[in-house]
């Protein structure tokens, strides 16, 4: 009698995470990078044990950390089982072989984790198509590390001639991969543009913001759809768009990938086709984890990464501060002097600081409660007839409300 088959889960890699305390980054700042590390490294299907932090002006050129801290490292490594370590910036080829033979254990990046998230996300072609790109950008630069236990293809006596090396020749495989992968993405694009083009005159809202804050989410509520929603980094990587009616009217609402902190230009750039969703969207509804310590923050990083998308094109921008029943403040005691700080602000008073000059361009919802949905349904009502007016300054019926007609009966 066969016994019957078991799967088994696939072992959680344990993992330390390394970051760096310079001028540039102080160390709150740094534990919160290494927040978002640890999270992305949870997206992966890692688990942390160990954070290290190091101060230093500027990371070391050859070992990212100094000699001591790597030391340390190392010692933490050998005794504890760790398989994995992730770096918080970028590293150089030459950095990731000195770590990877000083600590014996697989050495990833902050990209090359993002990138292994993206391909684990990935679900369509275009997707699939776009990281495989991203991946292979990285990759290039990175060949000279994957071949050093070879010198050079196999010579010697009736092999003599122009030859290559075996990193040239990966190269050239690489090379012809990118711009083939390139081709499809054009053929994609062109597909994407005439679909665009297809869905007429109908006014275009766009969610965009920091991954992890809610997007789609508020796009299922908003559209009664089922678009994919998980409390991880990069749940969504491919544009979801949907037809929304309010009142009586239509427009179109787009699902879009999340930003984040120190995104590769590389990655930007190989997902132009989904971001042309934002280019020629033409309202943006910017959503803001509100319950979020540096909540503003990731609207500077999020400010940025439009700007260098849609070339400094201004467009009609709701910001939508999401998650308000998870926000919470910290009350100071009356014989406290030290001065106040974000945390210790209540939600009320935050909404009389810099958001009281957004006038009636935000709103502040819980999209998992549904708390003040009206109040941004009203809202994106009256921006997207504003914009249907222009296109349609005839047609006065799709847009007015019923209770309107019965009042001037």
């Amino acid at each position: 009698m066969k016994e019957p088959l078991t799967t088994s889960k696939p072992q959680t890699e344990r993992a330390i995470l390394v970051g760096l305390i310079s001028e540039m980054q102080n160390e709150a700042r740094s534990a919160e990078y290494l927040d978002e590390l640890a999270f992305l490294a949870d997206t992966a299907g890692a688990e942390t044990v160990k954070r290290f932090q190091q101060k230093l002006p500027y990371p070391n050129p050859r070992t990212y950390v100094g000699k001591g801290k790597l030391d340390e490292i190392r010692q933490y490594v050998e005794n504890n089982e760790v398989a994995l370590a992730i770096f918080d910036d970028e590293l150089t080829s030459k950095q990731v072989a000195n770590i990877e033979k000083e600590l014996q254990i697989k050495v990833l990046d902050r990209t090359s984790l993002i990138l292994d998230i993206f391909a684990k996300r990935a679900q369509t072609a275009n997707a699939k198509t776009q990281v495989e790109l991203a991946q292979y950008q990285y990759l290039l630069p990175r060949l000279t590390r994957m071949w050093t236990h070879l010198e050079r293809q196999r010579g010697g006596i009736g092999m003599r001639g122009p030859g290559e090396t075996q990193i040239e020749t990966d190269r050239r495989i690489i090379l012809s991969r990118i711009s083939w992968l390139k081709e499809q993405l054009r053929d994609i694009d062109k597909q994407k543009s005439v679909q665009r083009k297809n869905r007429g005159k109908l006014t275009r809202v766009a969610l965009v913001g920091y991954t992890n804050v809610g997007k789609s989410t508020l796009m299922n509520l908003l559209s009664k759809s089922d678009v994919f929603a998980e409390n991880k980094l990069f749940a969504t990587l491919d544009t979801t768009v949907r037809k929304v009616v309010i009142d009586n009217l239509p427009f179109l609402l787009t699902d879009t990938v999340g930003f984040i902190r120190k995104l590769p230009t590389h990655l930007i750039e190989s997902f132009k086709s989904t971001l042309d969703e934002v280019r020629e969207a033409d309202i943006l509804v910017h959503v803001v984890d509100i319950s979020h310590p540096n909540f503003e923050e990731q609207i500077e990083v999020v400010n940025k990464t439009l700007a260098d998308i849609c070339g400094g094109e201004e467009k009609p921008v709701i910001m939508v501060f999401n998650k308000i029943d998870a926000y919470s403040h910290v009350e100071k005691d009356e014989d406290d002097l030290t001065p106040r700080t974000r945390e210790n602000i209540p939600l009320e008073e935050l909404k009389e600081t810099w958001m009281a000059r957004l006038g009636g361009d935000a709103v502040f919802i819980s999209a998992r409660k549904e708390l003040n949905i009206p109040e941004l349904r009203d809202l994106l009502y009256e921006k997207a007839r504003e914009i249907h007016l222009t296109r349609f300054p005839y047609n006065d019926f799709l847009y007015q409300k019923y209770d309107d007609l019965e009042q001037t009966d």
